[in-house]
């Protein structure tokens, strides 16, 4: 497997091992000046949201919808802290919001592996509940943006799902990427990934029996971790096992990311279809930061990445993994 990178002008210039996309790496742009970096604190738009917010206890019972009985026969799918119900401005098929915790803020080092697991499995039993009704709808998206710089329009944690007829451009290609590769190599793409990072070291975090994790090689995003897992193709295919496992890592990862002044984030899932093995894929989830929530901020993304489909970083993957691995 090959990590293609070129340097000019002091620039990285990384190509994605399966895609080919595009990243351009220059660690010293985290220094530049930001004027827009100041406003009203954090603390001041989590108490203005919290009043009438219709996902804290108060209010969700009275505000949010709930699906017909076929999906839920009790409106709402509930487990845990984790409540799912239908998205009333969705951008998708089947979309719902899963609330993960009846907290309205919590930091990134106190989301609990317990809130995560019952947030996924949750999640996943509406997932099955779409596709028991409905077999065309079989590629399962979940979503979550935390804080409003991740796209998150409501403070109160949340994740998003999703259960479409299609693959989401970007899954499309890494499905069909994956399959040319098997064609080519005679093996699977993601577990010679793991194996090639884990020879490699640099961007190598850790590996158990259900999933490994990796800082990826050319990110589309700053500070972005790839957790793959070996044994499954699709979401759905998680077991208990698993999902214990990747709220293990999760949390660990959420802690490391609080500590070095991240404060939003987007995480997705990319996975392959349900009931349908793939010996060709494996079911993966990426992790990026985003700008800290304040009122003024300079945005992370530009025409680069917006126009070009290039992708423009100032940190170093090699360096990220390092820190992880220290957790």
């Amino acid at each position: 497997m090959e990590f293609r990178q070129v340097i000019r002008n002091g620039i990285e210039y990384r190509f994605d091992s399966l895609m080919n996309e595009q990243c351009r790496i220059n660690p010293p742009r985290a220094k530049r000046v930001k004027q827009a970096e100041s406003g009203i604190g954090l603390d001041e738009i989590i108490q203005i949201t919290k009043e009438g917010c219709v996902f804290c206890p108060q209010l969700i019972e009275e505000k949010t919808p709930e699906f017909p009985p076929d999906i839920s026969p009790e409106g709402r799918i509930k487990i845990g802290e984790t409540i799912i119900f239908p998205n009333l401005s969705p951008f998708g098929e089947n979309h719902a919001v899963g609330i993960i915790t009846t907290e309205h803020f919590l930091p990134l080092n106190e989301f609990s592996e317990r809130q995560l697991m019952d947030n996924l499995v949750a999640s996943i039993n509406y997932i099955r509940r779409v596709y028991d009704n409905n077999r065309d709808a079989k590629f399962p998206i979940y979503v979550w943006n935390y804080m409003p710089p991740s796209a998150g329009s409501i403070i109160h944690p949340h994740v998003q799902i999703m259960v479409e007829r299609e693959p989401l451009p970007q899954q499309r290609g890494l499905l069909e990427k994956s399959w040319e590769y098997l064609q080519q190599n005679k093996s699977n793409y993601w577990t010679d990934l793991i194996e090639a990072e884990r020879e490699q070291g640099a961007r190598f975090i850790l590996a158990n029996a259900s999933l490994a994790l990796i800082t990826s090689f050319a990110p589309r995003g700053f500070n972005e971790i790839q957790f793959i897992f070996p044994e499954i193709s699709s979401l759905t295919d998680l077991t208990n096992t698993h999902i214990a496992d990747f709220a293990r890592c999760l949390t660990t990862v959420l802690r490391g990311y609080r500590e070095i002044g991240v404060g939003s984030f987007n995480l997705a899932t990319y996975s392959g279809p349900i009931c349908k093995p793939l010996d060709y894929y494996c079911f993966n989830v990426k992790l990026i930061s985003r700008p800290f929530p304040r009122c003024i901020y300079t945005n992370d993304t530009g025409p680069m990445e917006r126009l070009y489909n290039v992708r423009v970083i100032d940190t170093l993957p090699e360096q990220l993994a390092e820190k992880m691995r220290g957790l």
